[in-house]
């Protein structure tokens, strides 16, 4: 079976419906899980940006900052 990183090159070089596509699916799977694995999946993925954020691999914006994209989005 292919590695993630080969998956994602794969599928990041295909068309735009076609990723559109992929992205549907891969999202629609997820409706499937139950609510103790949706929440693990989560505490894993809150973890792995925390650990990004603390390491400065993955920088955050101010509350202002949110609120003013926010506000530029809803015009």
């Amino acid at each position: 079976m292919p590695d993630l990183a080969e998956v994602l090159k794969s599928a990041l070089s295909l068309n735009t419906n076609d990723r559109a596509a992929v992205a549907e699916k891969l999202l629609a799977s997820l409706d499937d899980l139950d609510e103790e694995e949706a929440s693990r999946l989560w505490a894993e993925e809150a973890t792995r940006r925390l650990r990004e954020f603390r390491t400065g691999s993955a920088m955050a914006d101010t509350a202002h900052e949110v609120a003013k994209k926010v506000e530029k989005l809803l015009r």
